[in-house]
């Protein structure tokens, strides 16, 4: 499928005051605590953060990792951990000891003498729905910050005080003006990182289906109680959606799939787990995207100077 057609339309409203924030209280911190969904821990990534961190300590924690695929999860640490100022936590809310694994790792970042009434400061960041309030609450062991499916809770930058001498900052979600990398739109619009009304229903389900056919063949199988699953050819993953919306009863008259109802009922079941741990990228797709972005913008900035400079031509040819 044409992953180039994908067209999101952001909620900016108060972005660029959270950008400000950040970056006016970025010298106080001693640590970042970046919270990524573990199903795709670069999509869900803001590199306006990785822009802002410099080499500042981080803690990037994979959080979700119940619904994430954990042999996947691991590369991904593997991969982080070749910066030498990068750590990482895979944890998930069924996590009895989250917060002391979260705390104790905090401490070994950024170490103090046992006398030291020195106070670490971090700051929480994360793009909208990546678990953020959630974690921060249960850190601080009581409702700090509002929590919610839909995207965009958090207002306004908060000041909490954790036990061990430990003070987070938390900042607002997030989110960057736009996404150069359509497959990290899908990403997230498949995993609840992007409000509904930015896409459309069976654009996702088909670049999820298409995804699922190619990593994860008999998870499809398996839910869906298929002998076989659509054979490579035109759009088997239109084909899979059909199958599934027939066995599920998502007719219309003549009877047609309704394609929305069958699309929801698949990214609500991915959403869930209820296919099995996933995972929707990995680190090489990470190197290869990027260079893709990067080409792209080499290529939009000639187009630029192109059209700047028959302007200018147009204009100089009008004075003669």
């Amino acid at each position: 499928m044409d992953v180039n057609k994908m067209q999101i339309q952001w909620y900016p409203g108060h972005m660029h005051k959270a950008q400000k924030a950040v970056r006016d209280i970025l010298p106080q911190v001693d640590l970042i605590i970046e919270v990524l969904d573990a199903r795709i821990p670069f999509s869900s990534e803001n590199p306006m953060i990785a822009q802002l961190r410099g080499d500042k300590p981080t803690l990037k924690i994979l959080n979700k990792s119940d619904l994430a695929d954990s042999e996947k999860v691991q590369q991904w640490q593997d991969y982080f951990a070749t910066s030498s100022h990068i750590q990482t936590l895979a944890i998930h809310a069924q996590q009895a000891d989250r917060k002391e694994r979260i705390l104790n790792q905090i401490k070994q970042m950024v170490p103090r003498t046992d006398n030291s009434v020195k106070i670490i400061h971090a700051l929480i960041l994360g793009i909208p729905n990546v678990g953020k309030s959630t974690l921060i609450n249960t850190l601080a062991s009581r409702t700090i910050a509002k929590t919610g499916n839909e995207p965009a809770v958090t207002k306004i930058l908060q000041r909490i005080k954790l036990e061990g001498g430990i003070t987070l900052f938390d900042s607002p979600g997030l989110l960057w003006p736009n996404i150069e990398n359509s497959h990290s739109g899908y990403r997230l619009a498949i995993t609840g990182g992007i409000k509904e009304t930015a896409f459309e229903l069976p654009d996702i389900a088909s670049y999820a289906a298409e995804y699922c056919l190619k990593a994860y063949p008999e998870r499809l199988k398996q839910r869906y109680q298929l002998s076989e699953l659509p054979a490579d050819g035109p759009a088997p993953e239109i084909t899979f959606l059909e199958q599934i919306g027939k066995s599920r009863g998502c007719l219309v008259s003549g009877g047609q799939v309704n394609l929305d109802k069958i699309s929801r009922i698949f990214i609500n079941e991915l959403r869930e787990g209820l296919l099995g741990p996933i995972c929707f990228e990995l680190p090489e797709n990470m190197i290869e995207e990027s260079q893709q972005v990067e080409a792209q913008r080499i290529l939009k900035a000639a187009k630029k100077q192109q059209r700047l400079e028959a302007k200018k031509n147009k204009q100089s040819k009008r004075r003669r």
